[in-house]
């Protein structure tokens, strides 16, 4: 049992989860090789996912009893939630406001940029992994790079800034793009992050000696560009900054596997069908949407989403034999 934490969501290293990610459907528009199959996979029932109303009232409880300060939306694909601007704005007129912002492939934010920003969205993140349209076809399956260009530049537009952009490199598949990612992402005023490939595919055929690592993505950048440390503190950011020909410009890469953060970790994550996860690699969930669908009011959600959290291990684990790839699926965990 969590003591009490004043107010705070606190695990027993100290840590204080103050970034809630929001996964608002486990469906998506895209079958990415390195994801999901290409028949997709089976979806959640309707009656399991959560309402636009439980959505907003768990945030509620996160935001105003539990001090989270940011909150992100994920998937799946979050744009084909038909409830989301509603959401959104639901979540930005809270008080204390949080920082409010999306994770998306981009496909129809072109569309629905102007109406998230007028909803209250600070900010997005596309997942964007090759220029190439034909090897884009060949990773996603779908012939969709055009749609997430003019979501990319829809986004800027609306405002919805700083733009970045998130990027997995996969070894004889798009790990010579790391500078042309670069390139264009400079050229366009995005903000430009790696990531390094996670074991977090619905397949389980992720395989380390495979993966690109950060070092090597930064040797590849390295190839056209000069990189420094950024001099910037990093706080709770999983990306290490680099500047880019001395600056002002930077690129990021995450290196979840080969330099893991967990030390520094405020992330908590909340499932499309109600279910706290205290790390994207954790194969345990605590229910909230039972609780809630039972007649919990406010306080009682607390204090299930603080014992939860008081129960958030010490890190991922990856490099230990005995990790076991979490069942879920990145697409029905949300980023």
């Amino acid at each position: 049992m969590a003591p009490s934490t004043g107010g705070v969501l606190v695990d027993r290293y100290g840590r204080v989860a103050q970034d809630l990610r929001v996964s608002l459907t486990d469906k998506c528009n895209l079958r990415c090789t390195y994801c999901m199959p290409a028949d997709g996979l089976p979806w959640l029932a309707g009656p399991q996912l959560l309402t636009d109303d439980e959505v907003i009232r768990l945030i509620r409880v996160a935001v105003c009893r539990l001090g989270v300060a940011e909150v992100r939306f994920t998937g799946g694909e979050p744009l084909i939630r038909p409830g989301l601007v509603g959401i959104v704005a639901a979540v930005a007129a809270l008080d204390p406001r949080p920082r409010l912002s999306l994770t998306t492939n981009g496909i129809g934010l072109q569309r629905l940029a102007p109406a998230l920003r007028d909803a209250g969205l600070d900010r997005v993140n596309v997942s964007l992994d090759t220029l190439d349209r034909e090897r884009f076809t060949r990773l996603t399956r779908r012939d969709r790079l055009p749609d997430v260009l003019a979501g990319l530049a829809g986004a800027a537009t609306a405002g919805l800034t700083p733009v970045k952009v998130n990027s997995v490199l996969m070894r004889g598949v798009n790990d010579d793009e790391a500078p042309a990612l670069l390139r264009f992402a400079l050229e366009h005023g995005y903000h430009l992050r790696f990531i390094e490939q996670m074991p977090l595919d619905a397949q389980h055929g992720w395989d380390r000696a495979a993966m690109v690592t950060a070092e090597e993505i930064l040797t590849g950048l390295r190839t056209a560009y000069e990189l420094s440390p950024d001099p910037a503190e990093r706080g709770a950011a999983p990306a290490e900054t680099w500047l880019v020909d001395g600056g002002p410009a930077r690129v990021g890469v995450i290196g979840t596997v080969t330099r893991p953060f967990c030390g520094d970790c405020d992330r908590t994550r909340l499932t499309a069908d109600g279910q706290v996860r205290n790390c994207l690699f954790a194969t345990e969930e605590s229910d909230l949407r039972g609780a809630l669908r039972a007649g919990a009011d406010d306080d009682e959600l607390a204090r299930l989403w603080s014992a939860a959290t008081w129960g958030k291990r010490a890190g991922h684990g990856i490099d230990d034999p005995a990790f076991l790839q979490p069942a879920r699926p990145m697409s029905a965990i949300g980023g």
